[in-house]
């Protein structure tokens, strides 16, 4: 009974928060900062407070939910995930782990339980990076690996500044940023898998073994504008042509790595961009995973080296690594406790390895970290289509239940 019920709730908070788009019937885009970010974050505030959540928000826009235990100044055992989206994405991602981590302080209020250890629910900002780049931007921030410069000069591909856009919702940005990991005891994440391995298992629940090391560059290949009609092809410096030039190798770059390496470039903006004129300059987006560190590193010097090999001629091209995150494996102690909760439930589950960067991973260098995935139909992820059980989203809030009372009960 307690499931069906966990499942109803967890739908209507799935579909509430849908509903915070800038783009209704095409998807969710939910950018950090927007106008469907603060209606996002005044659902989850409203809740949390319903659950009898302590609300608070830091520097960064990040969301708090708190239950006070008995021990004094004690570490927070923390659940949660981010609800920001990438571009006409699905409902799921992200939002499918901040919903369970409320439904987890739900039944902590519903059977009147005071922990010794607080609970702390949390709701991140700027996991997937689509407006300011870069991603996991709240998790990197929180514990101090964005620097309150940096995190100041980011500006989105209109020129609107972090600062700006948080004033613009009402955000405090001169509130703390950097929390000391010492207020950490663990950290549980819920998130769809974004493949397809556990729908074609039939299994519910993957608990997650390691996540993949990651970097994100940023290329910017300067050229020379001209009038489309009246430049020779000789006289041309194309900065598009150049930089598609490097885009169509980059591919055979992971291929010659193996070892399940892969690259991709996202985001590529093109200016001028006027139909009869030569670019002048390409700012495009390089993303490197591999669950080996050494294949990562591999695979950034061979880019530089195209990259480079590209300049001349009227061309001039620079690189910048906005992110690099090695390879995590998580919490050996939190990663048992969820398979034997998982048994004592009842939960078919099985060992996976995430393919994806999450918070998680920046968070398991400053404290133990477990992590949950769900199966995704189809194995779909950012895009409309993207769908999960909400019945496997209730037995993971269920689980995270069963750990949280034994990790906020343990000294």
């Amino acid at each position: 009974m307690r499931l069906l019920e966990l499942k109803v709730r967890i739908q209507h908070h799935i579909d509430q928060i849908s509903e915070y788009t800038a783009t209704p019937g095409k998807g969710t885009t939910r950018l950090t900062y927007s106008q469907e970010d603060l209606k996002t974050r005044n659902y989850i505030k409203g809740k949390m407070r319903e659950y009898g959540l302590q609300v608070s928000e830091d520097g960064f826009g990040n969301i708090f939910g708190k239950l006070e235990g008995t021990l004094k100044d004690a570490p927070s055992v923390m659940i949660g995930s981010h609800f920001d989206s990438v571009p006409h994405g699905g409902s799921y991602d992200g939002p499918a782990g901040v919903v369970a981590a409320l439904e987890v302080a739900a039944l902590f209020a519903k059977n009147n339980l005071t922990p010794k250890y607080p609970l702390e629910i949390v709701a991140l900002v700027e996991e997937e990076g689509a407006r300011f780049g870069g991603g996991l931007m709240g998790s990197r921030g929180m514990v101090g690996l964005l620097g309150e410069k940096e995190f100041k000069s980011l500006r989105d591909q209109n020129g609107v500044s972090t600062i700006e856009a948080m004033n613009g919702i009402g955000l405090d940005p001169s509130l703390p940023k950097k929390r000391d990991p010492k207020t950490m005891k663990a950290f549980l994440e819920l998130h769809i898998e974004q493949g397809p391995i556990l729908e074609e298992k039939e299994i519910p629940i993957g608990v997650v073994e390691a996540i993949v090391g990651l970097t994100q560059l940023e290329v910017t290949v300067k050229g020379q504008a001209g009038h489309a009609g009246t430049t020779p092809m000789d006289r041309r410096a194309d900065a598009l042509v150049a930089a598609a030039s490097i885009i169509a190798q980059l591919p055979s770059l992971a291929e010659e790595e193996g070892h399940g390496t892969v690259i991709t470039t996202g985001r590529l903006n093109v200016y001028p961009n006027g139909a009869n004129v030569i670019p002048d300059q390409v700012v495009f987006s390089v993303d490197i995973r591999s669950g080996k560190e050494e294949h990562v590193l591999n695979v950034i010097e061979k880019t530089k080296s195209l990259v480079q090999s590209l300049s001349g001629s009227g061309i001039e091209t620079t690189i910048e690594q906005l992110l690099y995150i090695q390879p995590k494996e998580l919490n050996p102690g939190i990663r048992s406790l969820l398979k034997e909760k998982s048994e004592e439930l009842g939960i078919s589950y099985c060992s996976i390895h995430s393919g994806a960067g999450h918070d998680a991973m920046v968070l398991s260098d400053f404290t133990d970290v477990g992590m949950l995935f769900i199966p995704s139909k189809n194995g779909l992820s950012h895009c409309p289509e993207e769908w999960s059980d909400s019945e496997d989203i209730a037995r993971a809030a269920e689980i995270f239940y069963e750990t949280a009372k034994s990790l906020t009960e343990a000294e």
